[in-house]
């Protein structure tokens, strides 16, 4: 998708932050924030948050939270300003960011709500996700416009410093006898096997 084909900058940014400040002021809100934050307990991938130096739930959650935010207000100006166009809609972020924003979009019942109130339509389509997020993109350029000020750039990793991090993760993860990403492991709990030393914090 390249830039002359997608929404004016201006637009976008101004559209999202009016949806982002109704998102805010809509009763279920803090229910929302609390919600999303609470599911990175139950499920996280291998992948997304960790790509984070010295990941910690407690510290990042709240600012990642933030930006996921913006983006899913960011994409929903996208597909109003667009006529309903999911593969504009599905704008390139970096990997911690996109996982935070399947934690909030996991909250299906508040989210349906906010829709339905706010008469905004939040698009997602895993079809669609391409993991080529590189700074100075279209994104970058609707983030600005909406007046959001600078991207931590603590989150907003280019995916090539991403497969990076992943690579050198997926060192330990091995060793720790765990393969493809996290997504697979040898251990037979039925046998009692001893699992590797694990982590603090």
């Amino acid at each position: 998708m390249t830039i002359s084909s997608m929404p004016e900058v201006g637009e976008v940014g101004r559209r999202a932050a009016e949806i982002l400040d109704k998102m805010q002021e809509h009763p279920a809100y803090g229910r929302l924030q609390s919600s999303s934050m609470k599911y990175s307990t139950c499920w996280a991938t291998f992948t997304g948050y960790p790509a984070i130096s010295r990941w910690s739930l407690e510290r990042d959650a709240a600012p990642l939270l933030d930006d996921a935010l913006r983006v899913l207000a960011l994409k929903a100006a996208v597909f109003d300003l667009s006529g309903g166009d999911e593969r504009a809609a599905e704008l390139l972020v970096p990997a911690p960011v996109d996982e935070m924003i399947h934690a909030v979009l996991a909250q299906f019942t508040l989210m349906t709500r906010l829709q339905s109130d706010l008469g905004v339509t939040f698009p997602h389509a895993t079809e669609l996700e391409e993991f080529t997020y590189t700074r100075g993109g279209i994104t970058d350029a609707y983030y600005a416009a909406a007046g959001w000020g600078e991207q931590p750039l603590r989150y907003w990793l280019d995916s090539a410093e991403v497969n990076r991090r992943l690579g050198l993760l997926n060192e330990r993860y091995q060793a720790a006898g765990l393969g493809r990403d996290g997504r697979s492991h040898d251990f037979d709990f039925d046998l009692n096997e001893r699992v590797g030393a694990g982590v603090s914090g």
